[in-house]
């Protein structure tokens, strides 16, 4: 008996809420077009927008590769992050002030946005901007939304390149650093270098130095060939001067030129000076050698340094090159066809379960209200609520 009771109240309360639906239809019914009439009109007043995107994908092959070997296996994982860490750095640089200003510079943005105030327009422009990745491929789609579907893929496309332009300006990189403390001590071992060649060159001036060793193997064949020759014209003398008096022409040219052969061999195993003679005086070679081996040894250590760096300056160069990432343009942004707001369709059926949800809210609400009002004793605390709903401040 009291399950039948049970189930017959149900059925009462659900005949009682369709009765109440039945009873409000013409406000359910005339909100919920009017929601959807209004919503109409707006979504046709409102200017359609379009978004255009550029797809690019950032590549670092040095790092790849030493990745790679060494981690084998694990590698994929390793650069899978690096790849993610990058792209997001890459995203933030597109909302950079910089690039920002650059973009608002090119396209004269503060006037289409009307605005003075840089910031304003900032913002403006950040708001327009999508840029997300694409986790499975890596990939950066940038898209850039605009009332003008040309002028949206015009600015999309602007943006990749004012991103190519920071990357090229701030791609101080490990490898970067390294280059410009190599070209640092490059251009100080070059300024080494050119002063003791100048240093050398003074020296083998005063000295007459050019290549030692060549010159002391000369110097030692002349000496000896100019003893011999000596040797050869004593002989000669002491057999002329066993026939010929002292005032013979003959004998007196030979004498002649013994004494200058011996007056050159003085000079040659001499320590005299620097002289017109090419050949270094024998009695200097110890000393003058000594100071061109100290001379060439610097010499020697200041090139041999120099070419190091040079050849670790140029690789450094090459492995810079490597390491910037390189912004892949994979898809250029073109004018889209389609708009992409507003949406009519989403917004009208929005606004049709909106009202719909507000009208049959508001139609209970009004029967409650009415109950109230027949019920002598909650008519009553109404009023009573409302005497003291109603004050005055006072003065």
């Amino acid at each position: 008996m009291e399950e039948k009771q049970t189930v017959q109240d149900d059925e009462i309360n659900l005949l009682d809420l369709l009765v109440v639906l039945l009873k409000h239809k013409s406000l359910i019914i005339g909100i919920t077009l009017g929601a959807v009439i209004i919503t109409v009109i707006i979504s046709l007043i409102m200017s359609p927008v379009y978004r255009a995107e550029t797809k690019i994908l950032l590549k670092t092959q040095d790092q790849d590769s030493a990745i790679t070997q060494l981690f084998g296996g694990g590698a994929e994982f390793i650069m899978g992050e690096r790849i993610r860490t990058q792209n997001e750095v890459y995203i933030g640089l597109l909302e950079s002030r910089s690039v920002l200003d650059n973009i608002i510079e090119r396209f004269n943005l503060m006037e289409l946005y009307k605005t003075k105030d840089r910031e304003d327009a900032r913002k403006t422009l950040a708001q327009s901007l999508k840029a997300q990745v694409d986790k499975k491929t890596g990939i950066i789609n940038i898209g850039f939304e605009d009332k003008d579907p040309k002028r949206a893929a015009d600015i999309a496309n602007a943006f990749v390149e004012e991103l190519n332009n920071m990357n090229k300006t701030l791609a101080l990189t490990e490898a970067s650093q390294r280059r410009l403390l190599l070209e640092e001590q490059l251009k100080n071992a070059k300024e080494s270098l050119i002063k003791v060649e100048e240093s050398m060159t003074r020296f083998q001036e005063a000295t007459g130095v050019i290549k030692m060793e060549d010159q002391a193997k000369a110097l030692l064949e002349s000496i000896a060939s100019l003893r011999a020759q000596i040797a050869a014209k004593e002989v000669q003398l002491k057999v002329m001067s066993t026939y010929a008096t002292p005032q013979n022409p003959d004998r007196q040219r030979l004498e002649e030129e013994l004494k200058g052969m011996r007056e050159q061999l003085r000079r040659l195993e001499g320590k005299s000076g620097h002289t017109s003679d090419p050949l270094l005086p024998a009695g200097r070679i110890p000393s003058v050698g000594t100071e061109y081996i100290r001379k060439m040894r610097e010499f020697k250590l200041n090139e041999a340094l120099y070419e190091i760096l040079l050849k670790q300056y140029e690789a450094a160069k090459l492995k810079e090159v490597k390491s910037v990432p390189v912004i892949l343009t994979v898809e250029k942004a073109i004018p889209p066809e389609k708009r992409i707001k507003p949406k009519r369709m989403l917004m009208v059926i929005i606004a049709g379960f909106s009202g719909l949800f507000f009208s049959i809210f508001l139609a209970f609400f009004m029967e409650y209200k009415e109950k109230l009002s027949n019920d002598p004793e909650n008519k009553q605390r109404l009023e009573t609520l409302k005497k003291y709903a109603n004050f005055k401040l006072k003065n």
